[in-house]
């Protein structure tokens, strides 16, 4: 399929207060990641995607490696394959678009 409704695919819980919906073709793959409430956690780990992304709503703590940054709508980041990260809302909910290569078997 080549055109997609992000609010009509499958809502995924990945941990308490934080769900994804993703969009995926063969190689790369978007997350969309929803912090339902302040203090909605990701925790630490890794994966060997390579991830970026940005912020579309609300305001989140991302950790990666040692360093921390309040990410808002229109920053972005980068996440090499194997770094250890984290992400938390801090404000309230909130909204971070994350696209991986190769996509994420785990997500679908």
């Amino acid at each position: 399929m080549s055109f997609f409704k992000i609010s009509e695919q499958a809502d995924k819980q990945l941990f308490p207060g934080v769900s994804i919906r993703t969009v995926s073709g063969d190689a790369i793959m978007m997350s969309f990641v929803t912090f339902h409430y302040a203090g909605a956690d990701v925790p630490m780990h890794s994966h060997p995607h390579e991830q970026t992304g940005t912020g579309l709503e609300g305001a989140f703590e991302l950790t990666i490696d040692n360093e921390t940054r309040i990410i808002r709508p229109g920053d972005a980041y980068t996440i090499p394959g194997g770094t250890p990260h984290s992400a938390r809302s801090v404000d309230g909910p909130a909204l971070a678009l994350d696209i991986f290569n190769p996509i994420r078997e785990d997500y679908l």
